[in-house]
């Protein structure tokens, strides 16, 4: 089911499954900035990571001495999330862990999502409870895809993408066939704070960037107006359209996890950036999006 949330500036909708942010329109220039969602690029639009960011090495995880086989970023943005309470400028979703999730996800959890408007931002909330006796391991991250370009062009070549407060990003890729990390240090030099978008620039990998190396990412058009930051206090974040098919949108993710390396060994206590709650405990983060009018 479809939910809408308005507030003087915005109007937004969001769908009860996967509890999945699905557009952002300004009202001052009736413009959408979120990705539609057209399949023959990606089919989606804001899916939420969970229990997993990324992909797992030969597509499975361990735990306990069993192995679980496991696609990639969980399965939570794969269901139906119950509507808990609903506002004109905020709602809230929950999902439980329940006998289906517990067959691939031996982790009880409670896992609630909120949207909330103020002003011209969208603030994204999430709560992670451990209702059992024992540990809780799990990974969560956004997924948010802007339309990029804007302005009715062709490509988005030299649109730019804005980092604050840094001169160049150090960065990870990926292998496109598996998705794994790659442990090489790369370099992403910025000019003035930013770096243009070349036909091929995501054609390398996917960016994923570690160590709190900032936390507002943006998107500008050619000549420099904004359209959206994304601000963030997470460990990693990544960049992402993608490759080789000069897709009409750009993800900026905020994460709690990411995958596994190409090196990885070991269960999911010791996967990397992976988040663990004790018995009773609450894991509270969220990310913050600002639509400008351009």
């Amino acid at each position: 089911m479809r939910y809408f949330l308005e507030n003087d500036i915005l109007k937004v909708e969001i769908d009860s499954f996967g509890a999945e942010l699905k557009s952002v329109i300004r009202k001052d220039n009736n413009r959408e900035y979120m990705w539609y969602g057209n399949k023959k690029f990606w089919g989606r639009t804001s899916p939420v990571l969970f229990p997993f960011v990324g992909s797992m090495k030969d597509k499975k995880f361990s735990w306990q001495g069993k192995d679980y086989p496991m696609g990639q970023h969980g399965f939570a943005r794969d269901m139906e999330h119950s509507l808990v309470s609903q506002t004109e400028e905020e709602i809230w979703f929950c999902l439980k862990s329940n006998d289906e999730t517990l067959k691939k996800f031996p982790f009880a959890f409670i896992l609630s999502i909120g949207y909330r408007l103020t002003k011209d931002q969208v603030e994204v909330l999430w709560k992670v409870e451990n209702p059992a006796d024992s540990d809780l391991y799990f990974s969560i991250g956004a997924h948010p895809a802007f339309l990029c370009p804007v302005h009715g062009e062709k490509k988005k070549t030299g649109y730019r993408l804005t980092f604050d407060g840094v001169s160049e990003i150090h960065h990870h890729g990926n292998t496109l066939d598996t998705g794994l990390a790659i442990k090489e240090d790369l370099i992403l030099p910025l000019t003035d704070g930013y770096a243009t978008i070349t036909d091929d620039f995501f054609d390398r990998c996917t960016y994923m960037i570690e160590g709190n190396q900032t936390g507002k990412v943006g998107i500008a058009d050619q000549n420099g107006n904004q359209i959206v930051d994304v601000l963030f206090d997470t460990p990693l974040f990544a960049i992402w359209s993608p490759e080789g098919k000069n897709a009409p949108f750009v993800c900026i993710e905020p994460w709690f996890g990411r995958s596994d390396s190409t090196e990885f060994s070991g269960d999911i206590s010791q996967r990397e950036f992976i988040q663990c709650l004790k018995a009773q405990e609450k894991f509270e983060a969220g990310y913050r999006m600002v639509f400008y009018s351009v």
